[in-house]
């Protein structure tokens, strides 16, 4: 898959608008935005960070919830040449100031439901020029309107762009510091090839054949309407938005601020949506039960113009999979599961596709090897098919350049490996000898709990600070809902008062809500190796037996 060289995502977007602007670019809540809109809106905002001093090599951070206004400030930031970077809405003051100062984000996009933590910590953020408020009666005096800069900014002129110009992508640490990671524009780019060589297409080999490459694909009548109902600010929905954009579709937004199951399938049906990105089971599941309470009311949603869902970074358990695909038979939609195995470093490790109709009773954690993909032992030998043996994931072709800010971990991560360059996250997996890779685990014990990642150490460390807790290990375990539930072993001092309520309320001003444990087990002394290191596998099979759950249920 080649490299489409210089190719900028601001250039060809506002192609695009030039090119086709009365088609839909943006939709939420029933407010759309048509490809002129889009841009026109984007370019004044533009002008507003360029007013500031904002422009190449520049950050921009997006602490948004979904909807239009997260998009048009990407597009205003690829077009000043200065790299978007998302936040987690979830984030407490601490984790916010911690990730604002990482990034040396100069602008700062926020959903006016942060004001009061960013007001607590914006002073210990001097080198932000710019605070722009989305939503809200109000607005602080240290911070901007949104829509009122828009209608005050003029638009900021078009320039030349790099295909190197970044989109930043962060994401959780082993050590539990969120890392930026640094996406080159044309490698974006590049991985849209996918999408031609499926359809029998021709992408566009420079700027000047986008408009034809747009045509060709609404000729062929697979221009994407594509819904995001998982976050933007997470990669399963916002690399998805950043593809469908480029191919000259529109991205589709849900007004809910948690998920809404009749609201995803509503949407669906009136606005004809051809795609949707969710997170796992935690999303499929409401979704499903969603479609049996409208059937059995006899009322039936229409699933016909969709043509597949795609689901990224947790688990999507087949039994979810296959009552979806029922309610999508029973519709008459050719719908396809793309059940896809990449992270924020990666995309195209695995993948696997079930699809209406056809049968597929595959194993929850099974996929089939990407193209370019493979798996390499620690010291770099590539595994061979069948071979029983264990290794790392890993992709090569366009991939990231590496953590902003972070050359140590770049190097550990985006590594050579026989004379190529491949990212390898850490992701744990044996392969057979028919290609079916089987996903064993992510080596730092991360743990995914309702499509967020939750570092143990993070966890562990917060926990330390409290003066009854002499120690703490953070594994975890199944859970219905969440997949995995955080779960605290701890070492509380005898002389403790403190009730387990009292022990997770103490933590809600440190850490974000879905990082907070679920449930804590006590032990009289927590065991650690020799050197001290923590033992991970004696603190899950200690919490196992203390909450009654089999040695041998699916891996948290």
């Amino acid at each position: 898959m080649a490299t489409v060289d210089g190719m900028n995502l601001a250039s060809a977007w506002e192609a695009i608008a030039d090119h086709r602007g009365d088609n839909q670019a943006l939709w939420c809540g029933g407010v759309g935005r048509s490809w002129s809109e889009f841009e026109q809106r984007s370019a004044r905002l533009a002008g507003a960070l360029n007013e500031v001093g904002i422009g190449p090599g520049d950050n921009v951070a997006c602490a948004l919830y979904n909807g239009n206004e997260y998009l048009e400030a990407e597009f205003a930031a690829f077009k000043v040449r200065a790299a978007p970077c998302n936040v987690n809405y979830r984030y407490v003051e601490a984790e916010l100031r911690y990730l604002i100062d990482n990034s040396d984000a100069k602008a700062v996009f926020f959903d006016h439901s942060l004001a009061e933590r960013f007001d607590a910590v914006r002073g210990q953020l001097p080198d932000v020029r710019l605070w722009i408020q989305v939503g809200g009666d109000t607005v602080p005096g240290w911070a901007v309107d949104h829509h009122a800069l828009i209608d005050a900014s003029s638009p900021a002129p078009r320039i030349d762009r790099s295909g190197n110009d970044l989109w930043i992508l962060y994401t959780g640490g082993t050590t539990g510091h969120p890392k930026g990671v640094m996406w080159p524009h044309q490698h974006l780019v590049a991985l849209t090839q996918r999408y031609f060589l499926q359809w029998g297409l021709r992408g566009a080999a420079d700027l000047d054949e986008v408009p034809a490459m747009v045509d060709r694909i609404a000729d062929a009548g697979f221009t994407p309407r594509q819904l995001a109902a998982s976050p933007l600010m997470h990669g399963t929905s916002g690399i998805g938005a950043l593809f469908n954009l480029y191919l000259g579709g529109s991205i589709l937004t849900l007004t809910s601020r948690s998920l809404d199951p009749h609201e995803l399938w509503t949407v669906v049906q009136e606005q004809r949506v051809t795609s949707a990105s969710i997170v796992g089971d935690v999303f499929c599941t409401p979704m499903v039960e969603a479609l049996d309470e409208a059937a059995s009311a006899g009322k039936p949603y229409d699933l016909t113009s969709l043509g597949g869902i795609t689901s990224s970074g947790v688990m999507w358990s087949q039994p979810v999979k296959d009552r979806l695909i029922a309610h999508a038979r029973a519709s008459g939609s050719a719908m396809v599961c793309n059940d896809s195995l990449g992270s924020s470093e990666g995309v195209g490790f695995a993948a696997k596709q079930s699809a209406a109709g056809d049968g597929s009773d595959t194993e929850t954690a099974t996929f089939a090897l990407g193209p370019n993909a493979a798996v390499f032992t620690e010291d770099g030998r590539r595994v061979e098919p069948g071979s029983d043996d264990r290794g790392l994931l890993a992709v090569g072709g366009p991939i990231p350049i590496g953590y902003y800010g972070d050359p140590i971990k770049s190097a550990e991560t985006f590594r050579e490996i026989n004379g190529s360059r491949w990212s390898v996250p850490g992701d744990w997996a044996t392969i057979d000898a028919d290609g079916t890779v089987t996903l064993l685990g992510r080596g730092s014990v991360s743990i995914n709990t309702g499509g967020e990642k939750v570092y143990p150490e993070e966890v562990e460390e917060t926990l330390k600070l409290l003066d009854d807790v002499i120690d703490a290990n953070v594994v975890g375990v199944p859970d219905a809902k969440w997949g995995a539930a955080v779960t605290a072993v701890v070492q509380i001092r005898p002389t403790s008062t403190l009730s387990d309520a009292e022990i997770i309320e103490s933590l809600r001003s440190t850490l974000s809500g879905y990082k907070l444990p679920k449930q804590i087990v006590r032990v009289d002394d927590l065991f650690r190796s020799p050197n001290g290191k923590a033992d991970y596998k004696w603190a899950r099979a200690t919490a196992f037996e203390a909450l009654g759950i089999e040695p041998d249920s699916a891996p948290a």
